[in-house]
């Protein structure tokens, strides 16, 4: 199971506000059946390979280019691990154990 946190940044926009393209980002990961929960500085993404997640971030540059934006910046973070099967739940529930 394959874990990532993404957050793109498009760079030379009129606007501070970057709402517009998380949202069309998003729009452009759905039809990959994978998980991702919004957070307010990213969004967790949930995959069996990192290849999928390489494809979702392929993805949004490419719609956020389309969308008019000469230049986006990814800051990609992935958690890969091979011993054992874990959701983004559960990995919540074990961390709420401990407190």
């Amino acid at each position: 199971m394959v874990h990532a946190e993404i957050s793109v940044y498009p760079i030379g926009t009129d606007s501070t506000s970057v709402s517009f393209y998380v949202a069309k980002a998003i729009d452009a990961i759905k039809d990959l059946k994978i998980k991702h929960q919004i957070t307010p500085m990213g969004t967790i993404l949930e995959a069996e390979s990192a290849e999928q997640i390489f494809e979702a971030s392929k993805n949004i540059i490419e719609v956020i280019h389309r969308l008019g934006v000469k230049r986006v910046e990814i800051i990609l973070k992935i958690d890969s691990r091979n011993d054992k099967k874990q959701t983004m739940k559960e990995k919540i529930q074990s961390l709420e154990k401990h407190r």
